[in-house]
């Protein structure tokens, strides 16, 4: 029988349950890691967590049973555990690295592995090629439940990483700043691990705070736990029954975040990196620049010339924003899917902390975002629209699609290419500062399409040219 091949995409790797991630696929993948680290120094320390997710608490134990069969001392979590959660605890305690099964945002068929070294952040291409070539050479071992129950009776050696993490948010968040607010948030954990975290720590600080979904079902209400603007429909309902500030979300593993006006309007993650960084400029010594991906809004490049500081662009990826945060050149680091982190914090995406944030920006501004939005457009001269849109293409028809991306481009949808950059698939660049970028996705069987121009209806017509050239 041939094993199923295991490949980390921008973060980590990820299939649908029993097709493409399976008990043998983890255990192997778990044995890959092991030989990696095992590779650096002897004796390494890991910890593993989990999510919500249908089986995560047993493949956990089942790559658990694997590294501690290859010589590597485990630390288990004690219940579904948030990302960035298991990134701190890395890094507070010097570990070697660590395991979470998660697929984050993506649907409920899916499952996954996401994989962290020494730093605390996503493991960068030249780690996750040679734990891919380790796995590759390594035959599947099959496994059953009763295994499980027998790793239950011989234990592992627990890990409560709570207080130190709320303990980093502390040192990171003014809470006294988000209780100036003088009203109530509403959380959504969409039935995702970050229930019990952003609410509790905003309980401890005498923080008003309703939260809902925070229940695990597996199937996460049919939606999938993305806390996209058409899966928070519930969270509305309750921003506006409340009569709450502002609606704040996690997903499935509680690195992105989703967030709600105080009239129930979905502000655009990318608009809302904008905001924060913007707002960072004004609350935090010393300044320093930001990073964005290249599919993320250029607004961010707008706000960092409002302040004379520097802009960085990377790959899509959070992988890719660590480097700038331990080089300290950035005070933000973000990504249009929802991801972002700050100066002085973790080196991966942390929704907790993103909705912690926006709720001490609303408290400093006594204004609604999108007053807030507006204000940052007026300063600015300028107003950004950015758009994604997501495309399910044929096997066949994606295959003729990369060939066709590396094609050189002057002018499209009739207008003149100013710039071409290709970072991360193709980006075209016009000259009245709008664009569009087409790349395949590096955790989903789609192509994505982003635009950005200066009404939300131009952003729409330059998605649809771009759709019309890809399909036709």
């Amino acid at each position: 029988m041939t094993s199923q091949a295991i490949h980390f995409g921008t973060s980590g790797w990820r299939g649908i349950i029993a097709d493409d991630f399976t008990f043998p696929g983890v255990r192997r993948a778990a044995a890959a890691i092991a030989g990696h680290v095992s590779a650096k120094k002897k004796s390494p320390v890991l910890i593993t967590g989990y999510d919500t997710r249908f089986f995560s608490p047993e493949f956990a134990l089942a790559a658990a049973g694997v590294l501690r069969a290859h010589g590597c001392r485990v630390l288990m979590c004690q219940e579904p555990t948030p990302t960035p959660t298991v990134a701190h605890a890395i890094i507070h305690g010097k570990l070697d690295g660590g395991i979470n099964i998660t697929a984050s945002h993506n649907p409920a068929a899916y499952n996954g592995l996401k994989f962290s070294g020494p730093e605390g952040g996503p493991a960068l291409p030249d780690v996750t090629k040679d734990i891919e070539k380790r796995a590759a050479a390594l035959p599947d071992e099959p496994g059953s439940l009763d295994e499980f129950k027998e790793d239950f009776k011989r234990g592992f050696e627990t890990i409560d990483p709570r207080a130190p993490y709320f303990e980093q948010l502390k040192r990171m968040i003014r809470f006294d700043v988000i209780k100036k607010a003088k009203g109530i948030f509403v959380f959504d954990a969409v039935h995702g691990c970050g229930a019990g975290w952003l609410d509790r720590i905003l309980v401890e600080h005498g923080i008003p705070v309703m939260a809902i979904r925070t229940n695990r079902d597996v199937l996460f209400d049919g939606t999938g736990p993305d806390p996209s603007e058409e899966n928070l429909a519930p969270l509305k309902k309750a921003v506006l029954e409340k009569k709450a500030l502002a609606g704040l979300a996690t997903d499935g593993d509680a690195d992105r975040f989703g967030i709600l006006d105080r009239d129930g309007t979905f502000i655009s993650p990318n608009h809302i990196l904008a905001l924060a960084f913007d707002y960072l400029q004004e609350t935090r010594e010393p300044k320093r620049g930001a990073s964005r991906s290249v599919a993320t809004t250029h607004l961010l490049d707008a706000v960092a010339k409002l302040y004379g500081v520097e802009l960085f662009e990377t790959p899509v990826g959070f992988k890719y924003v660590g480097p700038l945060l331990r080089e300290d050149k950035i005070t933000l680091g973000g990504e249009e899917s929802a991801g972002l982190t700050i100066r002085g914090h973790l080196p991966e995406k942390d929704g907790i902390l993103a909705c912690l944030l926006i709720a001490e920006m609303i408290g400093a501004r006594q204004a609604s975002l999108r007053e807030q939005l507006n204000d940052l457009f007026r300063r600015i001269g300028r107003e950004y629209w950015p758009l994604r849109m997501n495309l399910h293409l044929e096997a066949d028809v994606q295959a003729k699609l990369m060939g066709r991306l590396k094609s050189d481009f002057k002018e499209f949808a009739g207008r003149k290419v100013a710039r071409v950059d290709r970072t991360d698939g193709l980006q075209l660049n016009f000259e009245d500062a709008s664009w569009v970028l087409m790349r395949p996705s590096g955790t989903e069987p789609v192509v994505r399409i982003y635009t950005e121009a200066a009404t939300p209806a131009a952003s729409e017509k330059l998605a649809e040219h771009a759709r019309i050239w890809i399909t036709t």
